[in-house]
């Protein structure tokens, strides 16, 4: 497995809004975290991306590859309270569910911006701008240009932020953690505010970067149609506890999961 959380919980004061959850996530799957507003599934996601650090459990991460080594013990690495940086800089990248972009500033130079956890230059290089440095600097723009093309945004290339329509917005920023070189991508959702043609394109776009980029993708989405089309498998919050875990399929005839979703008894 490439993420394992243990026993996660999260208290503000004498509130627990996530209550000792387990997920496991492997290698190349799909899997999304659903629940009710306020079931605590955006909580879960600051803790493990390190917004939040959890007033108990772990989370550790191995990445794609290295579940081979003879010494792939070694390779486990305990995440718990680092700092968003040091997080992405070990392969975990988010999008949010507000969406979080530099208003201000060019597509192009948001997704620049992402690239900066995998700089070697320092402050002497950006100082001095010795050959190397302006060397990679050129390759950041290459590399932020060809993320763009991939996402399908490239004709915005110069545009501020602020100037993208709604789903090229949403689209700038899966470009923008993208650029950190991610293994495991989370998406915060995604689908939000987004039409059915929109919804249908994002599909096909999550799609293909698990194909040609091997992405493992942790979605929170509720839109269920896109939940049961993309996932292989799928953990249910409510009131910050798990409540089921299982296929798609499973999932939706489960009457607990029902019962936290329509607030009634299904047999009533």
């Amino acid at each position: 497995m490439i993420l394992d959380a243990r026993g996660v919980s999260m208290d503000f004061g004498g509130l627990r809004a996530v209550d000792r959850v387990d997920i496991t996530i492997n290698e190349g799957e799909i899997v999304a975290l659903i629940g009710p507003n306020g079931a605590g599934k955006t909580t879960f996601f600051n803790c493990v991306t390190g917004m939040y650090v959890p007033t108990e459990g772990t989370v550790t991460i191995q990445a794609p590859g290295e579940h081979s080594q003879a010494s792939a013990h070694s390779a486990v690495q305990n995440i718990t309270g680092l700092k968003p940086n040091r997080i992405a800089e070990r392969g975990l990248a988010r999008t949010f569910q507000n969406i979080r972009l530099f208003p201000n500033m060019t597509v192009l130079e948001n997704v620049m911006i992402g690239r900066d956890c995998r700089l070697k230059s320092g402050v002497l290089g950006a100082i001095f701008r010795d050959p190397r440095t302006r060397a990679e600097e050129e390759r950041v723009i290459h590399d932020s240009y060809a993320i763009l093309r991939k996402i399908g945004i490239d004709r915005y290339v110069n545009d501020l932020a602020k100037n993208l329509p709604y789903g090229a917005q949403r689209r700038l920023e899966i470009a923008r953690a993208l650029a950190t070189e991610p293994f495991l991508l989370l998406l915060d959702e995604p689908a939000a505010g987004m039409n059915p043609q929109e919804t249908r394109s994002l599909d096909e776009l999550i799609l293909r970067l698990r194909a040609e980029e091997g992405l493992t993708v942790f979605l929170i989405e509720h839109d269920m149609s896109l939940v049961m089309r993309l996932s292989e498998r799928i953990y249910v919050m409510d009131y910050g506890k798990l409540i089921a875990h299982g296929a798609p399929l499973e999932i939706k005839s489960d009457p607990v999961v029902i019962k936290a979703y329509l607030g009634e008894d299904v047999s009533a």
